[in-house]
């Protein structure tokens, strides 16, 4: 991302404003490729200047096969060991390598509206030479329609019969279920095969001394061949003109986000004026990357959705978890697909998956232990920030055929932990073992701080949903359950040292030195945790998780630290939305400072596309620009490109810099501590309740 800042600080970004540092990948560097997406086709492209991967459009899918790997002068280009420079914009991936005395530079776009991807190539020679070009591309096929949903981290793929059909590859699976098709075109859109290779397509040209040669790689997929072969027609008839679209596009959605009554979405974010560079960087990441996961996609039961991780796995999946760490940006920017996507997780049994598909709308995975808050905070921010009471008296039907409304269904979330409430007499929940909390952290089990604390805070938000609907009892009832509750939460500190304990069913206390454990009590119940606690927490924070542009999701101190290396929740890196719910903890918890110095470092991780599922810190891997790199996708660390929970650092600049809380009723108010940062900062055009709102200094002036 352009580190520049104009003479007049943009409140709406372009392609270019977003683009990405350059990466230097060599092979099989610690390099997680960058994606592609038109919201219908997703792409990765790969290590190398030509190959993508990963190509799927729901429900048709290649998994994650790699076609197009670059050749010249027959040799596979990869071979030479040579770097490939890349940068990725929303609308492009632009990559450079000179190999052989060729400088090959390629830039790949998903094509708006179309079920695949195109490489347009430029090839010049820089040896000062007239010689003959012989360019190849490796192309494969595992293209399949899956008659199932799917139900894995990666998509469905199937052995393909390739054919050659003059000089394009399609590609077939035995049940005939879907086609690919593959083929180099020249400048001006004609097919071009100059080989024999059935695996290779290759072009042969006579070169001048400096000379360039321009030409496209086009990969279609679809259920028939007459629509792959189409859209195939389509983009390689001007593949130019392809890049040039997707580049408009991508401006145009991108304006959209900030533009009150656009015609893309069915609400808008605010706009941020400010000259910190940082700050700026920062919420334009956070409102991009939710963005770049929106999926309007005919095969989806469920109308858009918002997808959770891409372009490698989980594709069609719509975690609960990460999608209420966007939940504000989902209440501001497209509250009816929220809507949608809550009341049918609510016709679902939450307490026995992660999330749901988007092909069948069925369950995904086993049951996460967040669930109950999650949902809790989804429906608390779709109302205050939207304003649809009606929402709370819509009957819904619950897994069992029960007719409820909405309400009934808070005050039980808000009330579950009493059917999980743990053995060893404490009075609080059990949350269950690693898989339903956070997976590799083997000592993050049963009675955590984190889901107790947001227990207090369900009952909390339940009660003042309960005063809203008129209902004092009930409202009084929760809210003395959250008072005798809390006590019991802070108990788990870990006197005069800032972390918690996590506690068995047996009753041992095991110290627990996770950040989810911080920035989870931080966001829930700061005010109630004494101050020299709040100190000691913060105090924890600075000396064992914050990094100069990251931080660590679990200390390297912890005796857990030795389980994994998968780097979203472990010592080595985070998980995307841990920095920016960890910073809005420390200023809750009354520490603006740690975060405001802080925040340069964590804008310089902004510098390679949106948010990973996981980022390093700087100890466990070099830095890239500056920035903590993307975790790659490969074991032990199986960590995706980008993930959707991007939103958080949007809720870091409105709620946590800014301070902007909007109560059920509609009010809005703000502090914060922005103006130590750029007195002069303020937002724009926030909507609220269908009211719009400036806030400066502080203050909320409606207009």
């Amino acid at each position: 991302m352009s580190t520049a800042a104009p003479a007049t600080p943009r409140t709406i970004p372009t392609v270019e404003d977003l683009a990405s540092d350059l990466v230097v990948d060599r092979f099989d560097d610690m390099i997680n490729p960058p994606g592609l997406t038109n919201h219908w086709a997703t792409a990765q492209v790969d290590h190398d200047v030509l190959a993508v991967r990963s190509l799927n459009v729901p429900p048709v899918s290649q998994g994650d096969s790699i076609s197009a790997q670059l050749y010249l002068g027959g040799r596979l280009v990869r071979s030479f060991g040579q770097p490939v420079e890349v940068r990725w914009r929303p609308d492009r991936i632009e990559r450079r390598t000179v190999v052989d005395g060729w400088e090959v530079r390629t830039v790949t776009v998903c094509p708006p509206g179309e079920p695949g991807v195109a490489v347009q190539v430029e090839v010049t020679d820089r040896t000062g030479a007239p010689r003959e070009l012989r360019l190849g591309a490796w192309l494969d096929s595992t293209v399949t329609c899956a008659d199932h949903p799917w139900l894995a981290g990666a998509p469905p793929q199937a052995g393909n019969t390739v054919e050659r059909v003059g000089t394009r590859r399609l590609g077939r699976p035995e049940d005939g279920s879907a086609v690919s098709v593959q083929g180099l075109v020249d400048e001006a859109g004609a097919d071009v095969d100059d080989g024999r290779s059935p695996r290779v397509a290759e072009l042969v040209r006579a070169v001048p001394a400096g000379g360039t040669v321009r030409l496209a790689f086009v990969h279609t997929v679809a259920r028939t061949q007459d629509e792959a072969v189409a859209a195939f027609e389509r983009v390689a008839a001007d593949v130019p003109g392809a890049v040039e679209a997707s580049r408009e596009r991508w401006d145009a959605e991108i304006e959209a986000l900030f533009t009150p009554g656009n015609e893309e979405f069915g609400g808008s974010l605010p706009r941020l004026v400010t000259t910190d560079d940082a700050l700026r960087r920062l919420y334009w990441w956070g409102a991009v990357g939710v963005l770049w996961f929106r999926r309007d996609n005919p095969a989806s039961v469920l109308g858009r959705t918002y997808d959770t991780l891409m372009p490698r796995y989980w594709q069609t999946t719509t975690f609960i978890w990460d999608y209420s760490l966007s939940s504000m940006v989902h209440a501001l920017l497209d509250p009816h697909v929220m809507r949608r996507q809550v009341e049918h997780w609510v016709g679902l049994d939450i307490e026995k998956h992660f999330g749901t598909e988007w092909l069948t709308g069925g369950p995904v995975g086993y049951w996460y232990s967040v669930n109950h808050y999650a949902m809790t905070r989804l429906v608390h921010d779709y109302l205050r920030l939207h304003g649809d009471h009606g929402l709370l008296g819509a009957a819904v039907t619950t897994p069992d055929g029960r007719t409820s409304t909405m309400g009934d269904e808070v005050r039980s979330w808000a009330t579950a932990w009493h059917r999980l409430r743990s053995s060893s007499g404490s009075g609080l929940a059990d949350y269950g073992d690693v898989d339903n909390l956070l997976e590799c952290v083997s000592s993050y089990v049963h009675e955590v701080a984190s889901l107790n604390a947001a227990n207090v805070w369900n009952l909390r938000t339940a009660a003042r949903i309960s005063a809203l609907q008129g209902r004092a009892e009930d409202a009084a009832r929760l809210e003395a359950e959250a008072q005798d509750l809390l006590p019991k939460v802070l108990d788990l500190a870990v006197p005069g040292e800032g972390f918690f304990h996590a506690r068995r069913p047996d009753g041992t206390l095991v110290e627990t030195r996770h950040c989810y454990d911080f920035a989870t009590v931080g966001t829930t119940i700061a005010a109630d945790v004494p101050a020299d606690q709040r100190d000691a927490m913060v105090e924890f924070f600075v000396r064992e998780l914050r990094t100069p542009s990251w931080m660590r999701a679990l200390s390297p101190y912890d005796d857990d630290a030795g389980w994994s290396v998968r780097a979203d929740h472990q010592w080595n890196g985070a998980y995307p939305a841990w920095p920016a719910d960890s910073a809005r903890a420390a200023i809750a918890l009354g520490h603006p400072e740690v975060v405001l110095e802080w925040l340069p470092g964590l804008a310089r991780t902004a510098n390679q596309g949106p948010p990973g599922q996981a980022h390093f810190v700087e100890e466990a891997v070099e830095p890239i620009g500056g920035g903590a790199r993307k975790t790659p996708p490969q074991l032990p660390y199986i960590i995706d490109w980008s993930c959707s929970s991007a939103g958080a650092w949007c809720e870091l600049v409105l709620a946590g810099v800014f301070g902007v809380d909007v109560a059920l009723d509609g009010t809005v108010t703000a502090g914060g501590c922005v103006a130590d940062l750029d007195p002069d900062a303020r937002l724009e055009g926030l909507v609220v309740q269908g009211r719009t709102y400036d806030v400066v200094g502080g203050e909320v002036r409606e207009r």
